[in-house]
């Protein structure tokens, strides 16, 4: 299986409870739930993406032949230095292109893998850290992992109706994550949206906030 990256940047984590850990981005190309194309916003299922993931243009990125050509791109990214190593897959939608033949060749240079997915596909084994990101209107596959990140508020999905996911429901004691967030959702309204997730936080301490940090100080 070939990839195609649309870029691919060492930085910051910037989110969750990875956020100020050194990792690579590795950002694929293509989704499943938005064409990534202005003109079809309107009618997706996902309207708020705020990431450019269309094409291989991007720094860094390309189209890699290989699962050992991606790896070593990911390591050449990194740097010097083999200790603390840590990739996060993202798109767009990861899952549509990260296989276990990826999975091994990274894993072979010493990285732990992150993955940021919107839940519809299952994840491949060999995930170390999977943070799933919910859509109203979709089907949530994936129901395990160590981040549940809701972007907030989502009209037909707000925390406490997470059993209107899937058709037939999903309780909330089906799904299993270690950590669960509330991200306010950018835009002209994030002031409002980010009272709104605080309130929320306070009223439900079982869920915690989530801030994009890297907007915060200006990095990628």
């Amino acid at each position: 299986m070939s990839y195609t990256v649309k870029e691919l940047f060492l930085t910051l984590q910037g989110e969750g409870a990875q956020a100020g850990r050194a990792a690579v981005f590795c950002r694929f190309a293509g989704c499943n739930l938005w064409s990534g194309r202005e003109v079809d916003r309107a009618d997706a299922i996902c309207r708020f993406c705020d990431t450019d993931f269309v094409g291989s243009d991007g720094g860094g990125g390309g189209r890699f032949a290989t699962p050992e050509r991606l790896a070593a791109a990911i390591a050449a990214c990194w740097g010097n230095g083999r200790r603390h190593r840590y990739v996060v897959f993202t798109g767009g939608e990861p899952l549509l292109q990260l296989d276990p033949a990826l999975i091994a060749a990274v894993k072979a240079l010493d990285f732990e893998i992150a993955v940021e997915t919107n839940g519809t596909i299952a994840a491949p084994d060999g995930i170390d850290w999977i943070c799933v990101s919910p859509k109203a209107g979709t089907r949530l596959v994936q129901r395990r992992g160590q981040e549940l990140k809701l972007v907030f508020p989502q009209a037909g999905l707000m925390p406490d109706d997470l059993d209107d996911i899937a058709p037939g429901g999903i309780a909330l004691g089906d799904i299993d994550f270690v950590h669960r967030w509330v991200q306010p959702m950018d835009g002209p309204a994030q002031t409002r949206n980010t009272e709104a997730a605080v309130a929320w936080c306070l009223a439900h301490p079982d869920w915690r906030l989530s801030l994009q940090t890297h907007k915060l100080i200006g990095i990628a």
